[in-house]
């Protein structure tokens, strides 16, 4: 096993998933301010992947983080599917619009590893990638065949991405999934340095408190979080999981959202802020579409909270008393 864990900037980064015109487009110049503006709040943590936008992410990141020494920065991107040249694509393809004229193949084999390394550091225009994440290998996209590509992905991919690191031709590696359990099979069947987690702990949803937060701590494993906002449930919206939320889940957040309003903090501030307060996380990563919102996030996860906050979530049973805040 690793000794010594490469640590990525945080504790506030940048997610890419808008950027690769997630559900809508987003104009070329918009993309271009968003990111610049990432810049401009001292943010030094970004995350892409080829699937969003077929690698319309990848090439804008690119085309912007190229200006800047490399090693001002984290860079992370991901694995899992290839890009194919495709000659038509639909307006919307896997939840992203007017993305690049590609189509998606998965392989989480060795050799499509390696493959897909290579075409992203093409798209990023960029010699190096930090992080390498094993891209939603999980139940949630792959359904009850997520096994068998587990079973590939860590033959192949966790096999390929290790000997990277030994080289030196990447710094760390992990898995970007949405879901608790591949992280825990993970770490009983290879040696990731981290995962990315999206939307599994938030103000919303502890689901990874109990079992992978504790494992990772026990294994000097970072985890960086996705989706703090749950889609939007934590930032005003009414989505969870890109769905509509269900009553139950509504009624807490506008519950916490209560908490926050009495207390005059932004409840954006409480969820990015309450991420980042566990030990093992090493930076969350809300997804702006806009330099607006770059700038409100940067805002919020500096924000003051009083104490009390904390304490009257807990009280209120919308805070397990085993997760850590801010002020303990």
């Amino acid at each position: 096993m690793t000794t010594t864990r490469f640590i990525p900037h945080g504790p506030l980064g940048m997610g890419g998933a808008p950027l690769g015109n997630l559900f809508s487009r987003i104009p070329d110049a918009v993309a271009e301010a968003t990111i610049q503006a990432a810049l401009d709040s001292d943010i030094r943590h970004f995350d892409t992947a080829p699937h969003y936008g077929a690698g319309l992410s990848e090439h804008r990141f690119g085309a912007m983080l190229r200006q800047h020494p490399r090693d001002e920065y984290t860079l992370s991107t991901k694995v899992g599917r290839l890009l194919e040249p495709a000659a038509e694509v639909p307006e919307i393809a896997e939840n992203f619009a007017g993305g690049l004229s590609f189509r998606r193949k998965l392989d989480y084999s060795y050799d499509g590893t390696l493959r897909s390394i290579e075409d992203s550091l093409q798209r990023l225009g960029l010699a190096r990638i930090d992080i390498v994440y094993i891209h939603d290998c999980a139940p949630d996209w792959l359904g009850d065949r997520w096994t068998e590509q587990f079973d590939i992905a860590m033959t192949g991919a966790a096999r390929a991405l290790t000997r990277l690191r030994e080289e030196g031709v990447i710094r760390a590696w992990g898995l970007g999934v949405n879901m608790v359990e591949p992280c825990v099979l993970a770490l009983q069947r290879a040696d990731p340095d981290m995962f990315l987690v999206a939307g599994r702990y938030t103000l919303l949803d502890h689901t990874a408190l109990a079992e992978l937060l504790p494992a990772c701590a026990a294994r000097d494993v970072h985890v960086v979080i996705g989706g703090p906002f749950n889609s939007g449930l934590l930032a005003g919206g009414t989505t969870f999981n890109y769905e509509a939320a269900a009553p139950d889940m509504l009624a807490r957040a506008r519950a916490i959202g209560a908490v926050c309003a009495r207390h005059g903090v932004d409840l954006k501030a409480a969820a990015l802020q309450f991420c980042a307060a566990h030990p093992v996380v090493a930076a969350v990563i809300p997804g702006p579409r806009t330099p607006e919102e770059l700038r409100q996030n940067a805002a919020a996860m500096v924000q003051p909270i009083p104490d009390a906050l904390w304490g009257e979530l807990r009280a209120a049973g919308l805070l397990p008393e085993a997760a850590p805040t801010p002020e303990r």
